[in-house]
Protein backbone atom coordinates (compact mmCIF):
# COMPACT_ATOMS: atom_id res chain seq x y z
CA UNK A 1 0.00 0.00 0.00
CA UNK A 2 2.66 2.64 0.93
CA UNK A 3 4.65 1.41 -2.33
CA UNK A 4 1.17 2.36 -4.79
CA UNK A 5 0.82 5.41 -2.74
CA UNK A 6 4.43 6.06 -2.96
CA UNK A 7 3.96 5.25 -6.95
CA UNK A 8 1.16 7.08 -7.49
CA UNK A 9 2.95 10.24 -5.56
CA UNK A 10 5.77 9.84 -7.84
CA UNK A 11 3.88 10.23 -11.08
CA UNK A 12 2.15 13.59 -10.19
CA UNK A 13 5.50 15.04 -8.59
CA UNK A 14 6.89 13.96 -12.03
CA UNK A 15 3.76 15.63 -14.09
CA UNK A 16 3.67 18.81 -12.07
CA UNK A 17 7.85 19.19 -12.43
CA UNK A 18 7.45 18.51 -16.90
CA UNK A 19 4.27 21.43 -16.04
CA UNK A 20 6.47 23.65 -14.47
CA UNK A 21 9.72 23.41 -16.03
CA UNK A 22 10.88 26.63 -17.96
CA UNK A 23 11.31 25.29 -21.18
CA UNK A 24 7.75 23.80 -21.68
CA UNK A 25 6.41 27.06 -19.95
CA UNK A 26 8.56 29.21 -22.72
CA UNK A 27 6.97 26.54 -25.37
CA UNK A 28 3.31 27.14 -24.15
CA UNK A 29 3.88 30.98 -23.90
CA UNK A 30 5.41 30.71 -27.53
CA UNK A 31 2.68 28.74 -29.10
CA UNK A 32 -0.04 31.36 -27.29
CA UNK A 33 2.31 34.10 -29.35
CA UNK A 34 2.50 32.21 -32.44
CA UNK A 35 -1.40 32.12 -32.77
CA UNK A 36 -2.11 35.45 -32.13
CA UNK A 37 0.58 36.51 -34.53
CA UNK A 38 -1.34 34.14 -36.84
CA UNK A 39 -4.38 35.50 -36.29
CA UNK A 40 -3.47 39.12 -37.22
CA UNK A 41 -1.40 37.70 -40.26
CA UNK A 42 1.79 38.09 -38.98
CA UNK A 43 2.80 35.69 -40.51
CA UNK A 44 6.92 35.76 -40.23
CA UNK A 45 6.60 36.33 -36.55
CA UNK A 46 4.30 33.49 -36.59
CA UNK A 47 6.41 30.91 -37.97
CA UNK A 48 9.31 31.86 -35.95
CA UNK A 49 7.25 31.21 -33.09
CA UNK A 50 6.01 27.86 -33.64
CA UNK A 51 8.96 26.79 -34.66
CA UNK A 52 10.45 27.38 -30.89
CA UNK A 53 7.05 26.19 -29.28
CA UNK A 54 8.09 23.10 -31.38
CA UNK A 55 11.69 22.83 -29.85
CA UNK A 56 10.12 23.20 -26.43
CA UNK A 57 7.20 20.74 -27.28
CA UNK A 58 8.64 18.09 -28.25
CA UNK A 59 5.76 15.74 -28.50
CA UNK A 60 3.80 18.58 -30.77
CA UNK A 61 4.78 17.20 -33.51
CA UNK A 62 2.07 19.14 -35.41
CA UNK A 63 3.86 22.56 -34.60
CA UNK A 64 6.41 22.23 -37.00
CA UNK A 65 3.77 21.90 -39.90
CA UNK A 66 1.88 25.03 -38.76
CA UNK A 67 5.42 26.82 -38.69
CA UNK A 68 5.75 25.69 -42.04
CA UNK A 69 2.59 26.61 -43.02
CA UNK A 70 2.94 30.11 -41.96
CA UNK A 71 6.14 30.45 -43.45
CA UNK A 72 4.31 29.56 -46.36
CA UNK A 73 1.69 32.25 -46.20
CA UNK A 74 4.06 34.57 -45.67
CA UNK A 75 5.55 34.07 -49.04
CA UNK A 76 8.90 32.73 -47.74
CA UNK A 77 9.94 29.37 -50.01
CA UNK A 78 13.05 28.57 -48.02
CA UNK A 79 11.58 28.63 -44.89
CA UNK A 80 8.90 26.48 -45.74
CA UNK A 81 10.72 24.16 -47.64
CA UNK A 82 13.11 23.49 -44.69
CA UNK A 83 10.39 23.59 -41.71
CA UNK A 84 7.71 21.44 -43.61
CA UNK A 85 10.88 19.17 -44.38
CA UNK A 86 11.44 18.81 -40.70
CA UNK A 87 7.24 18.27 -40.27
CA UNK A 88 7.65 15.57 -42.95
CA UNK A 89 10.13 13.54 -41.09
CA UNK A 90 8.25 14.07 -37.55
CA UNK A 91 4.56 13.10 -38.98
CA UNK A 92 2.41 12.22 -41.49
CA UNK A 93 1.82 16.02 -43.59
CA UNK A 94 -2.25 17.74 -44.20
CA UNK A 95 -3.46 17.67 -47.86
CA UNK A 96 -2.45 21.44 -47.45
CA UNK A 97 0.99 21.01 -45.89
CA UNK A 98 1.59 19.16 -49.08
CA UNK A 99 0.81 21.43 -51.24
CA UNK A 100 2.40 24.13 -49.73
CA UNK A 101 5.49 22.29 -49.67
CA UNK A 102 5.20 21.35 -53.67
CA UNK A 103 4.32 25.29 -54.37
CA UNK A 104 7.24 26.24 -52.22
CA UNK A 105 9.98 24.30 -54.67
CA UNK A 106 7.40 24.92 -57.77
CA UNK A 107 8.04 29.20 -56.80
CA UNK A 108 11.92 28.13 -56.33
CA UNK A 109 11.66 26.93 -59.96
CA UNK A 110 12.60 23.60 -58.60
CA UNK A 111 9.81 22.11 -60.74
CA UNK A 112 10.28 18.56 -61.73
CA UNK A 113 10.70 18.15 -57.39
CA UNK A 114 7.18 20.23 -57.02
CA UNK A 115 5.62 17.53 -59.47
CA UNK A 116 7.33 14.35 -56.88
CA UNK A 117 5.91 16.44 -53.85
CA UNK A 118 2.72 16.74 -55.47
CA UNK A 119 2.62 13.05 -56.78
CA UNK A 120 3.20 11.81 -52.72
CA UNK A 121 0.78 13.88 -51.69
CA UNK A 122 -1.80 12.95 -54.45
CA UNK A 123 -0.99 9.07 -53.22
CA UNK A 124 -1.65 10.04 -49.80
CA UNK A 125 -5.04 11.55 -50.05
CA UNK A 126 -6.11 10.70 -53.02
CA UNK A 127 -9.14 13.08 -53.19
CA UNK A 128 -7.88 16.50 -52.54
CA UNK A 129 -8.83 18.06 -55.16
CA UNK A 130 -5.89 21.12 -54.71
CA UNK A 131 -3.16 18.26 -55.37
CA UNK A 132 -4.84 17.18 -58.30
CA UNK A 133 -4.68 21.16 -59.93
CA UNK A 134 -1.35 21.64 -58.84
CA UNK A 135 -0.71 17.88 -60.51
CA UNK A 136 -2.68 18.85 -64.36
CA UNK A 137 -0.17 22.49 -63.79
CA UNK A 138 2.91 20.74 -63.93
CA UNK A 139 1.73 18.04 -66.30
CA UNK A 140 0.57 21.46 -68.85
CA UNK A 141 3.90 22.77 -68.82
CA UNK A 142 5.97 19.36 -69.21
CA UNK A 143 3.62 18.90 -72.48
CA UNK A 144 2.45 15.39 -70.85
CA UNK A 145 -1.24 16.01 -72.17
CA UNK A 146 -2.01 11.99 -71.26
CA UNK A 147 -1.15 12.60 -67.53
CA UNK A 148 -2.58 15.79 -67.50
CA UNK A 149 -5.86 14.79 -68.71
CA UNK A 150 -5.98 12.13 -66.19
CA UNK A 151 -4.98 14.55 -63.33
CA UNK A 152 -8.00 16.65 -64.50
CA UNK A 153 -10.49 13.41 -64.47
CA UNK A 154 -9.80 12.43 -61.39
CA UNK A 155 -10.22 15.97 -59.97
CA UNK A 156 -13.31 16.50 -61.46
CA UNK A 157 -14.83 12.92 -60.24
CA UNK A 158 -14.54 14.66 -56.82
CA UNK A 159 -15.71 18.24 -57.72
CA UNK A 160 -16.96 20.20 -60.14
CA UNK A 161 -14.31 23.27 -61.28
CA UNK A 162 -15.31 25.80 -64.52
CA UNK A 163 -11.26 25.65 -65.06
CA UNK A 164 -10.70 21.79 -64.70
CA UNK A 165 -13.65 21.32 -67.08
CA UNK A 166 -12.35 23.64 -69.23
CA UNK A 167 -8.63 22.26 -69.61
CA UNK A 168 -10.07 18.79 -70.22
CA UNK A 169 -11.65 19.65 -72.96
CA UNK A 170 -9.11 21.71 -74.59
CA UNK A 171 -7.00 18.73 -74.31
CA UNK A 172 -9.98 16.64 -75.70
CA UNK A 173 -10.34 18.92 -78.99
CA UNK A 174 -7.40 16.26 -80.03
CA UNK A 175 -9.01 13.35 -79.45
CA UNK A 176 -12.42 13.10 -78.29
CA UNK A 177 -14.33 15.99 -79.88
CA UNK A 178 -17.88 14.98 -78.59
CA UNK A 179 -15.98 14.71 -74.75
CA UNK A 180 -14.13 18.08 -75.52
CA UNK A 181 -17.80 19.75 -76.12
CA UNK A 182 -18.99 18.48 -73.33
CA UNK A 183 -16.17 19.35 -70.88
CA UNK A 184 -16.55 22.77 -72.70
CA UNK A 185 -19.81 23.62 -72.25
CA UNK A 186 -19.68 22.68 -68.43
CA UNK A 187 -16.98 25.22 -68.03
CA UNK A 188 -19.11 27.98 -69.90
CA UNK A 189 -21.81 27.15 -67.66
CA UNK A 190 -20.27 27.32 -64.68
CA UNK A 191 -18.17 30.53 -65.21
CA UNK A 192 -19.30 32.86 -67.97
CA UNK A 193 -15.76 34.37 -68.64
CA UNK A 194 -15.37 30.87 -70.75
CA UNK A 195 -18.01 31.63 -72.68
CA UNK A 196 -15.70 33.36 -75.67
CA UNK A 197 -13.21 30.91 -75.86
CA UNK A 198 -15.98 28.28 -75.60
CA UNK A 199 -17.53 29.75 -78.84
CA UNK A 200 -14.70 29.88 -80.99
CA UNK A 201 -13.89 26.61 -80.05
CA UNK A 202 -17.32 25.13 -80.64
CA UNK A 203 -17.14 26.78 -84.22
CA UNK A 204 -13.84 24.90 -84.73
CA UNK A 205 -15.16 21.76 -83.99
CA UNK A 206 -18.22 22.69 -86.28
CA UNK A 207 -15.75 23.65 -88.97
CA UNK A 208 -13.99 20.15 -88.00
CA UNK A 209 -17.18 17.96 -88.82
CA UNK A 210 -17.52 19.32 -92.23
CA UNK A 211 -14.38 18.51 -93.37
CA UNK A 212 -13.43 14.73 -95.05
CA UNK A 213 -9.67 15.29 -95.04
CA UNK A 214 -8.35 14.35 -91.52
CA UNK A 215 -5.62 16.73 -92.07
CA UNK A 216 -7.94 19.72 -92.74
CA UNK A 217 -10.15 18.32 -89.84
CA UNK A 218 -6.75 18.97 -87.47
CA UNK A 219 -6.33 22.09 -89.18
CA UNK A 220 -9.42 23.20 -88.37
CA UNK A 221 -8.72 22.38 -84.41
CA UNK A 222 -5.18 23.89 -84.78
CA UNK A 223 -6.90 27.08 -85.70
CA UNK A 224 -9.77 27.32 -83.27
CA UNK A 225 -6.99 26.73 -80.30
CA UNK A 226 -4.29 29.32 -81.54
CA UNK A 227 -7.46 31.70 -81.48
CA UNK A 228 -7.83 31.43 -77.56
CA UNK A 229 -4.34 31.07 -77.15
CA UNK A 230 -3.49 27.23 -77.07
CA UNK A 231 -0.45 26.88 -78.70
CA UNK A 232 0.73 23.79 -77.43
CA UNK A 233 -2.07 22.27 -78.14
CA UNK A 234 -2.44 24.12 -81.86
CA UNK A 235 0.81 22.59 -82.49
CA UNK A 236 0.09 19.00 -81.49
CA UNK A 237 -2.92 19.45 -83.74
CA UNK A 238 -1.14 20.80 -87.07
CA UNK A 239 1.70 18.07 -85.79
CA UNK A 240 -1.37 15.34 -86.01
CA UNK A 241 -2.28 17.05 -89.69
CA UNK A 242 0.93 17.06 -91.21
CA UNK A 243 0.70 13.25 -90.09
CA UNK A 244 -2.38 12.50 -91.58
CA UNK A 245 -1.01 14.35 -94.63
CA UNK A 246 2.80 15.37 -95.73
CA UNK A 247 1.71 17.26 -98.82
CA UNK A 248 -0.89 19.33 -97.31
CA UNK A 249 1.08 22.85 -97.30
CA UNK A 250 -1.23 25.03 -94.90
CA UNK A 251 -0.59 22.33 -92.25
CA UNK A 252 3.09 22.76 -92.40
CA UNK A 253 2.58 26.35 -92.37
CA UNK A 254 0.26 26.17 -89.81
CA UNK A 255 2.85 24.08 -87.99
CA UNK A 256 5.67 26.59 -88.57
CA UNK A 257 3.30 29.68 -87.65
CA UNK A 258 2.57 27.47 -84.21
CA UNK A 259 6.40 26.61 -83.57
CA UNK A 260 6.81 30.41 -83.65
CA UNK A 261 3.93 31.25 -80.86
CA UNK A 262 6.06 28.67 -78.78
CA UNK A 263 9.57 29.92 -78.92
CA UNK A 264 10.58 28.10 -81.72
CA UNK A 265 11.91 29.30 -85.55
CA UNK A 266 9.21 27.60 -87.48
CA UNK A 267 10.92 28.92 -90.71
CA UNK A 268 11.74 25.59 -92.26
CA UNK A 269 8.29 24.35 -91.90
CA UNK A 270 7.02 27.69 -93.51
CA UNK A 271 9.63 26.96 -96.32
CA UNK A 272 8.36 23.33 -96.87
CA UNK A 273 4.45 25.27 -97.71
CA UNK A 274 5.67 27.55 -99.80
CA UNK A 275 7.63 24.49 -101.54
CA UNK A 276 4.58 22.50 -101.98
CA UNK A 277 2.19 25.37 -102.70
CA UNK A 278 3.07 28.32 -103.64
CA UNK A 279 -0.30 30.21 -104.40
CA UNK A 280 -1.74 29.65 -101.45
CA UNK A 281 -2.61 33.44 -99.66
CA UNK A 282 -2.38 32.07 -96.00
CA UNK A 283 0.75 30.59 -96.53
CA UNK A 284 2.43 33.91 -98.02
CA UNK A 285 0.37 35.69 -95.09
CA UNK A 286 1.84 33.38 -92.54
CA UNK A 287 5.46 34.05 -94.21
CA UNK A 288 4.91 37.75 -93.77
CA UNK A 289 4.07 37.22 -89.81
CA UNK A 290 7.12 35.05 -90.07
CA UNK A 291 9.27 37.91 -91.61
CA UNK A 292 7.67 40.60 -89.28
CA UNK A 293 8.73 38.94 -86.06
CA UNK A 294 12.31 39.09 -87.84
CA UNK A 295 12.45 42.30 -88.43
CA UNK A 296 12.49 42.33 -92.20
CA UNK A 297 9.90 44.43 -92.98
CA UNK A 298 10.80 44.58 -96.60
CA UNK A 299 10.39 40.23 -97.13
CA UNK A 300 7.27 40.57 -94.87
CA UNK A 301 5.83 43.18 -97.01
CA UNK A 302 6.61 40.81 -100.19
CA UNK A 303 4.89 38.37 -98.84
CA UNK A 304 1.49 40.50 -98.06
CA UNK A 305 1.34 41.80 -101.18
CA UNK A 306 2.32 38.16 -103.26
CA UNK A 307 -1.15 37.19 -100.73
CA UNK A 308 -3.10 40.52 -102.09
CA UNK A 309 -2.31 39.37 -105.37
CA UNK A 310 -3.64 35.87 -105.13
CA UNK A 311 -6.76 37.26 -103.26
CA UNK A 312 -7.27 40.32 -104.13
CA UNK A 313 -10.44 40.66 -102.77
CA UNK A 314 -9.46 39.78 -98.94
CA UNK A 315 -9.33 42.74 -96.72
CA UNK A 316 -6.96 41.10 -94.34
CA UNK A 317 -3.58 41.62 -96.70
CA UNK A 318 -4.76 44.74 -97.67
CA UNK A 319 -4.60 45.73 -93.59
CA UNK A 320 -1.11 43.85 -93.20
CA UNK A 321 0.09 45.04 -96.40
CA UNK A 322 -1.08 48.66 -94.42
CA UNK A 323 1.04 47.94 -91.45
CA UNK A 324 4.17 46.80 -93.15
CA UNK A 325 3.99 50.03 -95.51
CA UNK A 326 3.45 52.04 -92.37
CA UNK A 327 7.18 50.13 -90.87
CA UNK A 328 8.68 50.89 -93.76
CA UNK A 329 7.72 55.12 -93.47
CA UNK A 330 5.68 54.85 -97.11
CA UNK A 331 2.51 56.48 -94.97
CA UNK A 332 0.96 57.00 -98.74
CA UNK A 333 1.23 53.53 -99.55
CA UNK A 334 -0.33 52.81 -96.20
CA UNK A 335 -2.79 54.83 -96.45
CA UNK A 336 -3.85 53.63 -99.78
CA UNK A 337 -3.84 49.92 -98.55
CA UNK A 338 -5.91 50.64 -95.21
CA UNK A 339 -8.48 52.65 -97.16
CA UNK A 340 -8.96 49.80 -99.73
CA UNK A 341 -9.32 47.09 -96.85
CA UNK A 342 -12.53 49.49 -95.63
CA UNK A 343 -13.89 49.45 -99.35
CA UNK A 344 -13.44 45.48 -99.54
CA UNK A 345 -15.08 45.08 -95.93
CA UNK A 346 -17.03 48.14 -95.10
CA UNK A 347 -19.69 46.78 -92.72
CA UNK A 348 -16.51 45.45 -90.58
CA UNK A 349 -15.94 47.51 -87.81
CA UNK A 350 -12.07 46.40 -87.75
CA UNK A 351 -10.93 47.85 -90.65
CA UNK A 352 -12.40 51.69 -90.06
CA UNK A 353 -10.95 51.04 -86.47
CA UNK A 354 -7.15 50.23 -88.21
CA UNK A 355 -7.68 53.43 -90.60
CA UNK A 356 -8.14 55.57 -87.84
CA UNK A 357 -5.89 54.48 -85.61
CA UNK A 358 -3.42 54.41 -88.36
CA UNK A 359 -4.12 58.72 -89.25
CA UNK A 360 -3.79 58.82 -85.33
CA UNK A 361 -0.57 57.24 -84.66
CA UNK A 362 0.81 59.23 -87.49
CA UNK A 363 -1.00 62.71 -87.13
CA UNK A 364 -2.16 62.18 -90.36
CA UNK A 365 -5.46 63.54 -92.30
CA UNK A 366 -7.13 63.27 -88.28
CA UNK A 367 -10.04 65.75 -89.41
CA UNK A 368 -10.27 64.44 -93.13
CA UNK A 369 -9.82 60.65 -92.94
CA UNK A 370 -9.09 59.32 -89.27
CA UNK A 371 -11.97 60.78 -87.64
CA UNK A 372 -14.65 59.93 -90.33
CA UNK A 373 -13.02 56.55 -90.54
CA UNK A 374 -13.50 56.73 -85.93
CA UNK A 375 -17.32 57.80 -86.44
CA UNK A 376 -18.22 54.92 -88.66
CA UNK A 377 -16.64 52.07 -86.65
CA UNK A 378 -18.65 53.78 -84.25
CA UNK A 379 -21.77 53.69 -85.82
CA UNK A 380 -20.64 49.79 -86.92
CA UNK A 381 -20.64 49.50 -83.21
CA UNK A 382 -22.19 51.90 -81.05
CA UNK A 383 -21.68 49.60 -77.70
CA UNK A 384 -18.20 48.62 -78.54
CA UNK A 385 -15.79 49.59 -75.62
CA UNK A 386 -11.96 49.46 -78.35
CA UNK A 387 -13.76 51.58 -80.60
CA UNK A 388 -15.52 54.25 -78.61
CA UNK A 389 -12.07 54.38 -77.07
CA UNK A 390 -10.96 55.30 -80.54
CA UNK A 391 -12.88 57.50 -81.39
CA UNK A 392 -12.08 58.97 -78.23
CA UNK A 393 -8.63 59.33 -79.07
CA UNK A 394 -9.70 61.04 -82.33
CA UNK A 395 -11.69 63.54 -80.92
CA UNK A 396 -8.74 64.31 -78.74
CA UNK A 397 -6.05 64.41 -81.26
CA UNK A 398 -8.64 66.61 -83.39
CA UNK A 399 -8.63 68.98 -80.58
CA UNK A 400 -12.61 68.26 -79.96
CA UNK A 401 -11.66 67.58 -76.00
CA UNK A 402 -14.75 67.89 -74.37
CA UNK A 403 -16.31 65.06 -76.77
CA UNK A 404 -13.46 63.16 -76.82
CA UNK A 405 -13.57 62.92 -72.63
CA UNK A 406 -17.54 62.07 -73.28
CA UNK A 407 -17.03 59.67 -75.72
CA UNK A 408 -13.95 58.02 -73.46
CA UNK A 409 -16.13 58.34 -70.27
CA UNK A 410 -18.54 56.17 -72.39
CA UNK A 411 -16.13 53.30 -73.37
CA UNK A 412 -15.15 53.07 -69.51
CA UNK A 413 -18.59 52.86 -68.56
CA UNK A 414 -18.82 49.69 -70.87
CA UNK A 415 -15.70 48.27 -70.04
CA UNK A 416 -14.44 49.43 -66.38
CA UNK A 417 -11.01 47.33 -67.29
CA UNK A 418 -9.99 48.99 -70.25
CA UNK A 419 -6.72 50.19 -69.67
CA UNK A 420 -6.26 51.94 -72.59
CA UNK A 421 -9.43 54.02 -72.44
CA UNK A 422 -8.26 55.44 -68.72
CA UNK A 423 -4.92 56.16 -70.50
CA UNK A 424 -6.52 57.81 -72.74
CA UNK A 425 -8.60 59.61 -70.79
CA UNK A 426 -5.89 60.81 -68.44
CA UNK A 427 -4.03 62.32 -71.50
CA UNK A 428 -6.89 64.23 -72.21
CA UNK A 429 -7.56 65.47 -69.32
CA UNK A 430 -3.78 66.96 -69.26
CA UNK A 431 -4.69 68.50 -72.52
CA UNK A 432 -7.37 70.54 -70.48
CA UNK A 433 -5.20 71.08 -67.98
CA UNK A 434 -7.24 68.79 -65.69
CA UNK A 435 -3.89 67.94 -63.79
CA UNK A 436 -6.19 66.14 -60.92
CA UNK A 437 -8.35 63.84 -63.10
CA UNK A 438 -5.25 63.00 -65.27
CA UNK A 439 -3.69 61.80 -62.10
CA UNK A 440 -6.29 59.56 -60.72
CA UNK A 441 -6.81 57.79 -64.17
CA UNK A 442 -3.17 57.41 -64.52
CA UNK A 443 -2.47 55.72 -61.44
CA UNK A 444 -5.66 53.64 -61.99
CA UNK A 445 -4.31 52.87 -65.58
CA UNK A 446 -1.01 51.55 -63.65
CA UNK A 447 -3.30 49.14 -61.50
CA UNK A 448 -5.16 47.76 -64.87
CA UNK A 449 -2.03 47.04 -66.94
CA UNK A 450 1.01 47.10 -64.40
CA UNK A 451 3.07 45.11 -66.70
CA UNK A 452 1.30 46.14 -70.01
CA UNK A 453 1.83 49.01 -72.55
CA UNK A 454 -0.51 51.02 -71.16
CA UNK A 455 0.62 50.34 -67.81
CA UNK A 456 4.07 51.53 -68.55
CA UNK A 457 2.97 54.70 -71.01
CA UNK A 458 0.71 55.41 -67.83
CA UNK A 459 4.01 55.08 -65.24
CA UNK A 460 6.31 57.31 -67.48
CA UNK A 461 3.69 59.79 -67.60
CA UNK A 462 3.40 59.94 -63.93
CA UNK A 463 7.18 60.50 -63.58
CA UNK A 464 7.36 63.60 -65.90
CA UNK A 465 4.57 65.20 -65.07
CA UNK A 466 4.16 64.46 -61.32
CA UNK A 467 7.36 63.83 -60.34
Amino acid sequence: MRFRNFTVVGILLLIAAVVISPSVYSGYADLHSAQSALAQKKYSDAARLFESAARHLVWRNDLWERAGLAAYYEGNNAETIRLLGIARSQDPLSAQAWEALGTAYWNGNDHQTALVIWQDGSAAYPSDVFLYDRLALVYHENGDTTSEQNALVKRLSFASDANAHYQLGLLLTLSDPVGALKELTSASSLDPKFDPAVQTLRAAMAVSDTESDPARRFIAIGRGLGLVEEWGLAEKAFEKAVSANGKNAEAWAWLGEARQQNGQDGGADLNQALTLDSQDAIIHALRGLYWKRQGNTAQALAEYLQAAQIEPDNPAWQASSGDAYSQKGDLVSALAAYQKATQLAPTDVAYWRLLAMFCSDNNLLILDIGLPAAKQAAQLAPNDPPTLDVLGWLYSNAGLLYNAQQTLLQAIKHAPDLALAHLHLAENYLRQGDRASAFNELNLTVQLDKDGTSGRMAAQILKQYFP
